[in-house]
């Protein structure tokens, strides 16, 4: 029964990984690409999301949740997996480990990430281009943001491939390899789009 329960449970913490989080995710970079084209078209586009009907409870159901959950099990998942040594190949047996070490940061990131601005939202700030542009102006903050957000970027490609494997998606050595390089090209595309949008704020 608990070995059920165990399935069961990392199937959810994989889907959530992907939907709604890694949709959120792609949707967030998005939104702060516009940066790219100045401070209105980024403050225009921040405003659209701000002002969507049901906010809180889109949030709270589809965003903060599923991430609550993806979170708590991800850190037992990281603190209690054994290794995968003789089980994957070396390539893949050491993006296991980056994939719990990276869960980590992000949800070090994403605390910091959500009081500067869901936070700072409840307590009357605007989160616009000035908010954004003000926080990255430190180098700190700067390389912080670099760090957090590409380590990110990675939890959630990598994880789309443990996701395809776990979900019966890709289970040939072939059909994994080839899904191995299809998330190398999501994780560099999101990445320029990360990166671009970042530097688009110390401008």
């Amino acid at each position: 029964m608990a070995g059920n329960r165990e399935f069961l449970n990392r199937r959810l913490h994989s889907l959530l990984g992907v939907v709604p989080i890694g949709l959120f995710l792609i949707v967030h970079l998005t939104v702060n690409h516009f940066a790219v084209n100045g401070a209105g078209a980024f403050n225009k586009a921040a405003s659209f999301m701000e002002h969507l009907p049901y906010l809180l409870f889109l949030e709270i159901v589809f965003i903060y949740l599923p991430l609550l959950f993806h979170a708590i099990y991800g850190l037992y998942i990281a603190f209690t997996a054994s290794s995968n040594v003789g089980r994957l190949g070396f390539f893949r047996n050491w993006m296991y480990l980056f994939q719990r070490i990276s869960g980590v940061l992000v949800l070090i990131f994403l605390v910091f990430h959500i009081y500067e601005t869901r936070i700072q939202v409840a307590l009357g700030h605007a989160v616009d281009y000035n908010l954004m542009a003000d926080l990255l102006s430190s180098p700190w903050m700067l390389w912080f943001y670099i760090i957090g957000t590409i380590a990110t970027i990675f939890h959630f490609s990598n994880g789309l491939w443990s996701f395809c494997v776990s979900w019966g998606i890709t289970q040939s050595p072939r059909s994994q390899q080839i899904s191995s390089y299809v998330v190398l090209v999501i994780f560099i595309l999101l990445a320029i789009v990360d990166i671009r949008a970042i530097f688009a704020f110390i401008q």
